[in-house]
Parts: C-alpha cells; structure tokens; sequence
C-alpha cells in the first residue's frame, strides 16, 4: 500500500501514527516528494523541486488579493499574506516573509488561495493564465497547488511501483479529489482507477470503477475486493 496526498510529509506523518499504519513509501505534496521507510524512521527518497518566480509573478497579475504560501522538500512553508488557519501545517514549521522573499530558492510546491473567488471562476481564470513548465491542481475550493512540470501523485506512485517490480495491471487507485485525475487515471489504465461515490465529476469520468462515498465506507468497499 502507498499513501499519496496533497499534505506537505510535515503533516502526513502524524497521520500515519493516528491511523497505525507504516507504508514503506509515501507519496506527499501532491506526487513533489517521496519519502521511504528505513529503520530510523521517514526519509526523502525523490524530490521534485522548481523555481518559483514567473508562476508567483504571473499568478499575481491575474488574481486580485490572492494569498501564497510556498513549501520546501521538509514541508515548511513560507507565505507573504495571512493564511487560512490550519491548511498549511503547524505554525512552527511557517514564517511570513516579504513577497518577493517566496522565489530565493527552489520550491516543492506552491499554494495559492484567493479567497475572493467561487470555484467556478477561479477555474476560469486559472485557464486564462496559461501556466506553463508547472502542473497544477485545483482544490475544492479556490485553491491552486503547483508543483514541478509534469509531477503530480500519479509520477511518483509510477516511480514507487517500478521501484517495487509490481506489475501494472495489479495496481489500484482510489481517490476523491481534484488533485487525484492523474492518479486514477493512472490506476485505469491497466488496473482499477476507482472514484469515491462522492469525487468531483473529472475524477468520476476519469475512473474504471466507482464506489461508495465517505460517508458509505467506499474505500472499505472497494478494499473489501482484494
């Protein structure tokens, strides 16, 4: 089993206590890094990094009081506006620093929030920026996560398979959200890409299989399967 997620491995950890599981890899920041079990603990396998100045700069020219916030390969952030509380981590891996202080070094990921706009609009406008040499993910709200060109959490589940020599029709992905598209349809394409009965309407026409909400115990539905 591999977990893969948007959080930062900063907030992915105490999850994993929480629910008393140990995966021998983890996927975190939406596919950026990938941290693999030793005995010691955690550590940075693969990390995708960029440089964050054109998207920061050009993100700003089109969103009116958009709000950043940019995370390194420890899953600290660093963010030049107040950000939504507890959507970034624990306060004592932030610090607030001066705009042009996001892009002086390279990035794993960065976060824009503009709290202004509905969904639908901030689509919009996230079209009209025709972003380029990133790929992003839209959350459920106006919430956009960017990352390095073609990474996202199906790369690094690929990554983590080949590695483990698991053939690709005995893969399967379950997913509910904007940012898992690639994943399921990763998982589809010679396995099982399966949507949460509650997941956006890109995730479920990306899927080969739906199951139940989170409410119906989907993923223990589909994990029942096995």
């Amino acid at each position: 089993m591999v977990l893969a997620t948007g959080r930062s491995s900063a907030t992915t950890i105490p999850v994993l206590d929480e629910l008393g599981i140990a995966p021998r890899f983890l996927v975190c920041s939406n596919g950026a890094v990938t941290l693999h079990r030793d005995p010691g603990g955690y550590r940075r396998e693969w990390v995708e990094s960029f440089d964050p100045a054109e998207v920061l700069r050009s993100i700003r020219a089109h969103l009116v009081n958009v709000r950043f916030a940019v995370e390194d390969e420890a899953g600290r952030y660093r963010y030049a506006e107040p950000f939504p509380p507890a959507t970034t981590g624990l306060d004592s891996e932030q610090v607030q620093v001066a705009f042009e202080e996001l892009w002086d070094r390279r990035a794993t990921r960065v976060v824009a929030v503009s709290p202004g706009h509905g969904l639908d609009d901030f689509l919009a406008v996230v079209e009209k920026m025709g972003l380029r040499r990133v790929s992003y993910a839209i959350g459920w709200t106006a919430w956009l996560d960017i990352a390095a060109e073609g990474v996202n959490k199906a790369t690094a589940v690929e990554r983590v398979r080949a590695e483990l020599d698991i053939r690709r029709d005995r893969v399967m992905a379950v997913g509910d959200g904007h940012n898992d598209v690639e994943l399921i349809s990763w998982g589809a394409e010679s396995g099982r890409g399966v949507a949460m009965g509650h997941s956006p309407v890109e995730l479920i026409e990306a899927a080969s299989e739906i199951t139940g909400s989170v409410h119906e115990d989907g993923l223990a539905q589909v994990l029942s399967t096995l």
